[in-house]
C-alpha cells in the first residue's frame, strides 16, 4: 500500500496519537481477531480484575469471524464484523490498553470519547472483502475460547493489511465529517 502509514504493533501511544482521520494504514505483525463473544468473556474477566488469556496491550483487535481455511491458506474469507456490536465492550478495552481496533460501520459516542481518553484509535477496513483481506493473513490460530468456533479469539499474522483511521484520538470522526463536508456541498448546489 503505497503511502501508507506503516504500522507493525504492539503499538506505542506515540504511533496512534500521530494517526489522523483520514489516513490510510498498513498492518504488519501480529493482529487479533474478535467478535461480541469473545468480547463479552473478556471483558467479564476485566472486570472480576483477572488477566485476560492473552496480552492485549498495545495490540489492534481485527472484528472479525473468519470462515474456515481451505487447504493450502491459513484462514478463508475474514471481512470485517460491524463494529457497533462491540460497542458495550470497546471502551473497557481500550481502558485495558487495546491500542486500535478495525471493523466496519460508524462508532457510538461512548467509543469515541474512550478513544479520547485512552489514547487509541478506531480502523475501518472495507466490508465485502474478506477473500482479499484473508490475502494479507499469513497465519491464523485460535488462541482462547475455541468453544466459540468462528468468534473465538484469534491470532494472525498479518502483511500490509490495510485499514483507514476511522476515528482518530483527537476525537474526530470520518463519518461525521463526511457527512458535514456532503450538506455544506449540497447547500452551494
Amino acid at each position: 500500500m503505497t503511502n501508507a502509514v506503516r504500522l507493525r504493533p504492539p503499538l506505542s501511544e506515540s504511533e496512534v496519537v500521530e494517526l489522523e482521520v483520514g489516513d490510510r494504514v498498513s498492518l504488519s505483525g501480529p493482529m487479533y481477531g474478535a467478535r461480541d463473544a469473545a468480547h463479552k468473556k473478556m471483558v467479564d474477566l476485566l472486570d472480576q480484575k483477572k488477566p485476560l488469556p492473552v496480552d492485549l496491550r498495545g495490540h489492534v483487535i481485527f472484528y472479525v469471524g473468519p470462515t474456515p481455511a481451505p487447504p493450502g491458506k491459513p484462514i478463508g474469507s475474514a471481512g470485517p464484523t460491524t463494529s457497533l456490536r462491540m460497542d458495550p465492550y470497546a471502551p473497557r478495552m481500550y481502558e485495558y490498553g487495546v491500542r486500535a481496533t478495525v471493523g466496519k460501520g460508524n462508532r457510538g459516542q461512548p467509543v469515541i470519547d474512550a478513544l479520547v481518553k485512552h489514547r487509541a484509535a478506531y480502523l475501518i477496513a472495507i466490508g465485502g472483502l474478506g477473500a482479499t483481506l484473508a490475502q494479507q493473513i499469513r497465519s491464523a490460530k485460535v488462541v482462547a475460547y475455541p468453544e466459540l468456533g468462528t468468534e473465538a479469539l484469534w491470532e494472525f499474522q498479518v502483511e500490509d493489511f490495510p485499514a483507514i483511521v476511522a476515528n482518530d484520538a483527537r476525537g474526530r470522526d470520518i463519518f461525521r465529517e463526511g457527512q458535514e463536508l456532503w450538506a455544506k456541498r449540497l447547500a452551494v448546489a
